[in-house]
């Protein structure tokens, strides 16, 4: 396999050294905080600029060949009309009406294609892909080519003729800006109009805890496919939570760990490695080994019940600390609206800001919540600092419990926690097949990154076939017949 890296923009470090006993300690929000870093760190952060050093050459040395190509293109039809007046002015025929119109409608098609290629191409960019985007590629190559051969027509039919005719030229000028429109055009259907129609379903699994979604794409190479799915990633996963995980492996090791075997007989003595004493150490290992398989066997007929009665006391906890954790905070939201009705009548110098608000109650919750976290095994995605931002912005907009506690009780997406969660993240993109080559029934690639991998299958979308049936209106009709004579 050809793994190629996809690295998101702007990477930062990701701080491991997360305090999760706020809850406990919350009475001022000072103190230091000392760092250290070993050789394993500095070799990483090492790694980490000299990667960062290569993109960055990377994204420069493409974005100055898209400027030279761009200043070429836009300059060329510009100089095709002012040469003859600096090489031989003298000979050039008199500009007529129709010419000076002509200079009218270059300017303004000039206009409209900056425009146009300001809105297509100059767009900051999303991430950087290990390959090149083939059909951006070769419009560059057409366009680079198409202007050079404008250019070897000019100086072989007017430069070194030096054609007397202007009028001619002003239109050989027209003709090429009319040629970039049509090249800007076939740019729009290749690069976003291609991609519109889905054609694909893929599936998209997460190799930690198997959560799946499906998504459709149009006609798309497997880079560009795994960009769009990163995209979706962050905005509907769940965050990966490894705590969560850790409970099953730790079932495991234990039911492991708990079988032993006995020997009542004492330790056999030393033998030759010939005769009868070796013959009883193996028959001792062999019945020792099936001891332990039948108690594994055993264990793992009576495991079921130590998985049921382990997930009752765990959703018990769960619903006794969510009782305490909205019970406080309601408790803390309707202190704040009394503050803020005895605020009312105050001077308008002594209302509390939102954020001394926050810090005011907070304490009043942070058990609660701190306890919450640390059952459902979140503590490691909430901070001090971010719980009071997000209370400070509840109260300076004037919502409800509930939805403040809506970011803690259910595990949102990605993107809903701080960027020390997913801007750090460096993805890779493991494949079979070329990452420029299009997507095709029955494709798989992985995209991995250090915690978990994205397992993604593509399918195509069927053929459907729909057929139409007709209903004659006069089928529906029928006749109420009434009896005339009627019971009394």
């Amino acid at each position: 396999m050809n793994p190629c890296i996809i690295c998101m923009m702007d990477c930062l470090p990701n701080d491991k050294h997360k305090d999760d006993t706020w809850g406990e300690t919350t009475t001022a929000v000072t103190g230091t905080s000392e760092h250290s870093l070993s050789q394993e760190d500095i070799v990483r952060i090492t790694k980490d600029l000299e990667d960062s050093v290569g993109l960055d050459c990377r994204r420069y040395f493409t974005l100055t060949l898209a400027v030279i190509l761009g200043l070429l293109v836009f300059l060329s039809p510009l100089a095709f009309m002012v040469l003859p007046h600096l090489l031989w002015p003298e000979k050039l025929q008199s500009c007529g009406t129709a010419c000076e119109g002509l200079f009218i409608s270059v300017a303004f098609k000039l206009l409209i294609l900056l425009l146009a290629v300001w809105a297509l191409f100059l767009r900051p960019a999303r991430a950087s892909l290990p390959r090149l985007f083939v059909f951006r590629a070769l419009l560059a190559v057409l366009v680079l080519l198409f202007v050079l051969a404008y250019w070897l027509f000019y100086s072989v039919r007017i430069l070194d003729s030096q054609d007397e005719d202007y009028q001619g030229i002003v239109h050989y000028a027209v003709s090429l800006v009319d040629a970039l429109l049509f090249i800007h055009y076939l740019a729009i259907v290749l690069l976003e109009l291609r991609q519109l129609q889905p054609y694909f379903s893929v599936c998209v699994t997460r190799s930690t805890d198997g959560e799946t979604r499906h998504y459709n794409l149009g006609q798309l190479s497997i880079q560009r496919a795994a960009l769009a799915i990163l995209e979706h990633y962050y905005c509907d996963f769940a965050i990966h939570n490894p705590a969560l995980l850790s409970a099953s492996k730790s079932r495991a090791a234990k039911h492991l760990a708990g079988l032993k075997v006995y020997n009542v007989d004492g330790d056999l003595p030393a033998a030759p490695a010939e005769g009868p004493g070796n013959n009883a150490a193996a028959g001792m290992a062999h019945s020792q080994s099936r001891a332990i398989i039948a108690a594994a066997a055993h264990c793992r007929d009576s495991s079921h019940n130590e998985l049921y009665y382990e997930e009752a006391e765990h959703d018990r906890r769960v619903r006794k600390r969510k009782a305490r954790l909205v019970v406080a905070v309601e408790e803390a939201f309707t202190h704040v609206k009394h503050m803020k009705e005895e605020e009312q009548k105050k001077a308008p110098g002594d209302v509390m800001d939102p954020r001394e608000a926050a810090q005011a109650i907070f304490p009043s919750m942070a058990r609660a919540l701190q306890k919450y976290l640390r059952t459902t095994k979140q503590q490691h995605c909430h901070s001090m600092e971010s719980i009071q931002q997000h209370l400070a912005f509840c109260i300076s907009n004037n919502m409800s419990p509930k939805a403040f506690l809506e970011s803690y009780l259910k595990p949102g997406p990605t993107l809903q926690y701080s960027r020390d969660h997913w801007l750090a993240r460096q993805w890779t993109l493991v494949s079979e097949a070329s990452v420029t080559s299009g997507l095709r029934d029955g494709t798989v690639f992985i995209l991995k990154c250090a915690d978990f991998g994205l397992v993604v299958t593509v399918k195509r979308i069927p053929y459907i076939r729909l057929s139409e049936e007709y209903i004659d209106p006069k089928s529906h009709k029928f006749v109420l017949r009434l009896q005339s004579e009627t019971s009394v």
